[in-house]
C-alpha cells in the first residue's frame, strides 16, 4: 500500500511570482527613483547635483542624435566582439573537450594567456592596432572568450554517455552526432559561460573606452569628469546601468529559448 507523502507546510514568507515581478521591476526602482530625487532636492554640491539636473542631462544628451550615436557605437563594438568570442569559444571549446590529448597539449598556454588581463592589454593594443573600434573589440573578445571556451570543454566531457550511446547506433553522421547530440547536451554550460563572458564584455567596453578611445558611452563620462560636468557624468552611469538590464534581460529570453528543450527533457524524466 503506497503511503501518501505528507503534506507540505505553506511558507509565509512565499511570495507569488507576478508579486515579485512586479516588485523588482516597477516598485523597487520606482522607490530608488522618488529616494534620490529626495535626498537631493535641496542638494548644492557640485558632485552630487539634484536628480533633476541629471534627468536634465539624460533628455538634452543622450536622448539626442549625438547621445544615441555614442550608444550606438558602444554597442556595436561590444555585440562584435562577443559575437566573435561566442563563436571561438565554443569551436575551440569543443575541439579541446573531444580529445584529451589535445587539452593535454594546449591547455598550459591557454592557462597562462587567461591569466593575463585583458586591460594589461590595452596600451600594447593602441601601438599594434590603433585607437579605434578594431582595438577595444580585440580587447572585449579577448577577455571574455574563456568562460565560454573552458565551460564549453566542461560541457563536451560531461555528456552523457548514452547520447554518445545513441549515436552509434543510430549511425549518425558527424555532424549531426555534434549538432544534435553532443552541443545540445553541452549547452547549459555554454550558456552559463556566456552569460558570465556578456558580463565581462559590458565592463571591458567601458574600460577599454575610458582608457583609451574618441568615441562611446566610457569616453562621453571621462571628458564629462575632466570639465567637471557631473550631472553629465551621473546621466552616463544611469545610461550603463539601463544597458546593462536591458542586455542581462535579453540573453535571459535567450537562455530560456534554447533551453526550453532541456526544460521539456526534465518533466518527461519526472512523469517516468
Amino acid at each position: 500500500m503506497m503511503r501518501k507523502a505528507p503534506a507540505r507546510t505553506p511558507d509565509l514568507w512565499t511570495v507569488p511570482r507576478h508579486v515579485l515581478k512586479l516588485l523588482s521591476y516597477i516598485i523597487l526602482p520606482a522607490f530608488l527613483i522618488f529616494l534620490w530625487w529626495a535626498l537631493t532636492v535641496h542638494s548644492t554640491s557640485f558632485i552630487f547635483p539634484k536628480f533633476t539636473k541629471i534627468v536634465s542631462s539624460l533628455k538634452n544628451y543622450w536622448m539626442t542624435a549625438h547621445g544615441m550615436g555614442e550608444l550606438w557605437s558602444s554597442l556595436r563594438n561590444l555585440m562584435v566582439g562577443y559575437a566573435i568570442a561566442v563563436g571561438l569559444g565554443i569551436i575551440v571549446g569543443a575541439w579541446l573537450g573531444a580529445s584529451k590529448a589535445v587539452r593535454q597539449v594546449f591547455m598550459p598556454v591557454i592557462d597562462f594567456i587567461r591569466s593575463i588581463p585583458p586591460p594589461v592589454l590595452l596600451p600594447l593594443g593602441v601601438v599594434l592596432i590603433g585607437v579605434g573600434d578594431d582595438m577595444r573589440i580585440t580587447v572585449i573578445t579577448f577577455g571574455s572568450i574563456w568562460p565560454i571556451l573552458f565551460a564549453t570543454i566542461e560541457g563536451i566531457r560531461s555528456t552523457e554517455p548514452l547520447r554518445l550511446s545513441m549515436s552509434s547506433v543510430f549511425h549518425l553522421r558527424r555532424v549531426d552526432h555534434w549538432w544534435r547530440l553532443v552541443l545540445p547536451g553541452a549547452s547549459p554550460h555554454i550558456i552559463s559561460g556566456m552569460r558570465t563572458a556578456l558580463q565581462i564584455a559590458f565592463v571591458l567596453i567601458v574600460i577599454s573606452e575610458l582608457m583609451a578611445s574618441s568615441s562611446g558611452i566610457g569616453f562621453e563620462i571621462l571628458q564629462a569628469s575632466r570639465t567637471f560636468r557631473y550631472a553629465d557624468v551621473w546621466a552616463g552611469a544611469i545610461v550603463l546601468g539601463l544597458l546593462g538590464v536591458v542586455l542581462n534581460l535579453t540573453f535571459g529570453l535567450f537562455a530560456a529559448a534554447i533551453l526550453r528543450w532541456r526544460t521539456a527533457e526534465s518533466r518527461a524524466r519526472g512523469m517516468s
